[in-house]
């Protein structure tokens, strides 16, 4: 049996809410660890629905339709940490989560093979013309016919940006036959015999099929645009499982239509329904040779197991024993466990004289730190002390006092 882990707070007390139906398997694993306050619900919230739901909650999990914006973040008095079910957390104001000592993890690398597969699947469905194929055969019409059908292998696979999908999709391609070239912004490490490009029209102009795996920035906005296009080697096919605002949807229509491009393949929209069963209108529908799918890239049953365990247990490490490895807004602290001493939590502005301050206060009444760790980023700083248990409440006490704390907790 499982040692059960002491905290300072009653785990029945502590309040989780998950939204857009994670994973049944983080709400199992937090309730098997005696957190019985677990609410689950099925789809996003509004601003203001959230605003009024996440009062007293400690714990928020999300997927990538939920905003967690300033407004939420100045509403959640009580809430310790944020985990994003996802691999990416744009879906929240990190600066506003930052000051507010809010840490947010997400799951970067746990939905890659899903997404990979996919796109190596969508490269052959397309290079082999299938959407038309089956439509006609759905119709009662026989199209047998290998015009315009071609092998992968052989084909030159054209990756924008070659980080954790990327580089995977590359490994898939290359086993098939593939020549693969890739493009990244940062420098990066080939995988197998990829050959790196040093502007994007250079890819683009020698790629059969392009895919992309770059994030939603201001840089990135609309990369895949009119002019872009027309660089495309002809008749070449597209793949965006990336982010919907990376790609001008109205462009590739035109290519399409005009045979710049003989094919795409699209999970994600710049404007995409809030939940299923919600009307989706996108230029690209009804055209030849196109795959419409709504943003399943990295829905599979083995994708969700993974992201729902990844994120639970760096949920579970914050929670009870100050862990924030993996956090993007709180300092990473990986730390180990201390006995016959309590641990104390305290977040602050990353100001000069915060540490001294915090020493001098607990020196000043005689407490004893038997273990300290300190980390800061930009904004704030997270120290964590180990203190001798019989002072630990007065501890905390004193640095809940010191100037620029924003949050303290006595762990354990």
């Amino acid at each position: 049996m499982q040692k059960e882990s002491l905290t300072s707070y009653p785990k029945e007390k502590i309040k989780i809410l998950f939204l857009e139906n994670i994973s049944e398997a983080a709400v199992r694993n937090f309730k098997q660890q005696g957190y019985v306050q677990t609410e689950r619900v099925s789809k996003a919230l509004s601003e203001q629905q959230l605003i009024e739901a996440i009062r007293d909650v400690h714990i928020l999990g999300i997927r990538s339709k939920t905003r967690i914006t300033k407004s939420v973040l100045d509403a959640a008095q009580k809430l310790q940490a944020i985990g994003c079910f996802c691999i990416g957390v744009n879906q929240v104001d990190l600066a506003a989560a930052t000051s507010r000592g809010v840490a947010v993890f997400n799951a970067p690398y746990s939905n890659t093979r899903s997404v990979a597969e996919l796109v190596i699947g969508a490269s052959i469905m397309l290079i082999r013309r299938i959407p038309e194929k089956n439509k006609a055969a759905h119709a009662g019409l026989w199209y047998k016919d290998a015009k315009n059908s071609y092998e992968l292998r052989g084909k030159t696979l054209g990756i924008i940006g070659y980080g954790n999908i990327g580089s995977q999709v590359s490994v898939l391609a290359e086993s098939l036959g593939m020549r693969v070239i890739y493009y990244d912004i940062e420098k990066k490490l080939p995988l197998g015999n990829a050959i790196e490009k040093r502007t994007l029209r250079d890819l683009v102009g020698q790629a059969d099929i392009v895919t992309l795996h770059i994030p939603a920035t201001r840089q990135t906005e609309q990369l895949i645009n009119k002019q872009l296009l027309k660089s495309f080697k002809k008749g070449a096919i597209l793949i965006n499982f990336a982010r919907g605002e990376v790609v001008d949807l109205i462009a590739v229509e035109k290519a399409l239509r005009d045979e710049q491009l003989g094919g795409a393949a699209i999970d994600v929209f710049p404007e995409e329904p809030e939940k299923n069963g919600d009307y989706f209108k996108t230029p690209l529908q009804e055209l030849p040779n196109v795959l419409l799918t709504p943003h399943i890239g990295g829905s599979t049953e083995e994708a969700q197991q993974n992201i729902g365990e990844d994120v639970s247990n760096k949920l579970f490490n914050y929670l009870e024993k100050g862990i924030s490895f993996g956090s993007h807004t709180v300092p990473a602290l990986a730390l180990p466990p201390q006995e016959g001493a309590h641990r104390v939590l305290h977040i602050h502005r990353n100001t000069p004289g915060v540490l001294s301050a915090i020493n001098t206060a607990l020196s000043s009444n005689n407490i004893n730190i038997v273990g300290q760790y300190l980390k800061t980023n930009d904004l704030i700083g997270y120290v964590v002390l180990d203190i001798e248990s019989k002072l630990s409440s007065k501890a905390q006490s004193l640095l809940r006092k010191v100037p620029g704390t924003i949050k303290s907790r006595l762990l354990y």
